[in-house]
């Protein structure tokens, strides 16, 4: 009986309790019992209850399917037809509930390398930070999974509105990069459209109506990789291509829904890493900002250290974290002081450039005790070339406080804010002498001088940010009046007054606010 149950196993028959099964039946019924199958033609018998005859099964053999289409038939003496058409139906039953195992522990195996592959891919994706390694370690997890000869994944570069190639395992292929209008390339048109592609081995792309490309040499799938946002339309950003079988096969609609679900993940996960490259752009712009504006305001000399000499009080706060006004003062021989004020157009790092570089003009310049014209010609010149190329100006005050003398001497290259507050409260206006730097490229600059009375007399100077943020109609009128009502007050006083009152108007733009207070 080796035999029979040999074969009978052969087509994944339960043997053992179906032997059991006809045993117990012929023995209860008085019957023999013989199973028949039909080998290259030829009936073969496998008997169970006894040896079978040496004939063909006879005319009341009942037929039956086998697994894979093979034929059989159950036959039982004496004839009793209606004994083996009893037991064909039983084997036939047990048959196909065998097959329905096989075919369910077929899916089965196959849903489970599934899951396991997509839960190996969101490990990747939540323990590797680089998107590159993350890719190439997916692409080799489906490559293994699915028998893939080549795997690449393209992701959108919006800039440059081209795909790149992030990640590529197996073959070798196209290196990039893909623009998304390229009407001949199958992997932009399905970023294109959105929609996922198959093609058989010998397929040619595009079809109809378009330049004949080269027949694919393997089977292909591209699908397409979209983000959905928590709020908002879904984004493609990105298309899988898998290329060849590694066994003579095609790809299949269900792999194009299980590297659908691929896709998703890492759609997710490219933007979760744009996010946070965007994030830590952010912080180190924030960082080097910060820093920037450390290092602007340090420029801007401290006013303690003339504390002895004069009262003096400043202070500047830029409208982002660099800006373009600035302050200047200058100790100079016989006891004399040296006051600076500019305002750069616009702001920002541009205004703070300028800012930057005209300081340091104006240091060199003026140190040499040189009279206020004659120091702002030489710092036009210094700065005129860069002016015309940034298309920029500035306004800029130069004046130097002699009070043994009793003169204020002044050089103004358009800058409107600069007032002279006498001790009775009397504000004088210090005129512009000249148009502001990068307007008019002069050779010589006016210059004038108004008597100074020591230690009474107080210089006001300030920028149009300050005015322009108080929400009365004259700013400039409400900051001198100020000044003037409050001049016996001390310097520090008057200057945090004097940035206490801004009230920011909403249909003025913000702006760099600078204002000095100078008492000698």
């Amino acid at each position: 009986m080796s035999g029979p149950q040999a074969t009978l196993a052969r087509f994944d028959l339960p043997v053992k309790g179906l032997r059991q099964l006809v045993e117990l039946y012929a023995e209860t019924h008085g019957l023999e019992v013989w199973f028949w199958e039909k080998r290259a033609g030829e009936w073969a018998p496998m008997g169970y209850t006894s040896t079978p005859p040496d004939s063909a099964p006879g005319a009341d053999a009942v037929s039956m399917t086998l697994r894979n289409g093979a034929e059989g038939c159950v036959e039982a003496s004496p004839s009793d037809k209606a004994h083996a058409e009893f037991l064909a139906a039983l084997f036939q039953r047990m048959l196909e509930d065998q097959n329905e195992v096989f075919a369910v522990a077929g899916e089965l195996a196959e849903s489970y390398e599934e899951i396991t592959l997509l839960y190996s891919i969101s490990e990747i994706l939540g323990s590797v930070i680089s998107l590159e390694e993350a890719a190439g370690r997916i692409l080799a997890e489906v490559t293994d999974t699915l028998g893939v000869k080549r795997a690449a994944l393209w992701i959108h570069d919006r800039e440059n509105d081209v795909l790149h190639l992030v990640a590529a395992v197996g073959a070798s292929g196209r290196p990039g990069p893909i623009p998304v209008d390229d009407e001949n390339s199958i992997t932009a048109t399905v970023f294109r459209e959105r929609r996922s592609r198959i093609l058989e081995s010998g397929d040619v792309f595009p079809r109809e109506g378009q330049r004949p490309d080269v027949a694919h040499l393997d089977s292909f799938l591209s699908v397409p990789v979209s983000y959905t946002p928590p709020q908002g339309e879904s984004r493609t950003i990105g298309v899988i291509n898998l290329v060849g079988r590694t066994v003579d096969a095609s790809f299949s609609a269900g792999d194009r829904k299980l590297v659908s679900a691929i896709a998703s993940q890492i759609g997710a996960a490219v933007e979760n890493s744009r996010l946070v490259a965007e994030s830590l752009t952010q912080e180190r712009m924030v960082r080097e900002m910060e820093l920037a504006h450390d290092l602007q305001l340090k420029l801007l000399p401290p006013t303690a250290q003339f504390q002895g000499d004069a009262e003096v009080a400043a202070r500047c706060m830029p409208a982002e974290s660099v800006g373009g006004d600035f302050y200047h003062l200058f100790r100079l021989p016989g006891r004399r002081l040296g006051v600076v004020i500019g305002d750069v157009s616009s702001h920002g790092f541009s205004a703070a450039l300028i800012m930057a570089l005209t300081m340091s003009a104006v240091a060199i310049h003026a140190s040499e005790g040189d009279p206020p014209a004659e120091v702002l010609r030489r710092v036009h010149r210094a700065l005129i070339d860069e002016l015309e190329t940034t298309e920029m100006y500035l306004t800029l005050f130069y004046g130097v406080i002699d009070p043994a003398q009793g003169t204020l001497s002044f050089a103004n290259a358009g800058h409107p804010h600069a007032f002279l507050v006498r001790p009775e409260g009397t504000p004088v206006r210090l005129p512009t002498t000249n148009p502001p730097f990068g307007i008019i490229d002069l050779d010589n600059y006016g210059e004038q001088s108004i008597a100074w009375q020591a230690g009474k007399d107080l210089l006001f100077l300030f920028t149009d940010g300050l005015s322009d943020a108080i929400s009365t109609a004259s700013g400039e009128h409400t900051l001198v009046n100020l000044v003037a009502a409050r001049r016996d007050q001390s310097v520090d006083h008057l200057i945090s007054a004097l940035f206490d009152i801004e009230r920011p108007q909403k249909d003025v733009p913000s702006d760099d606010r600078t204002a000095v207070l100078v008492r000698i």
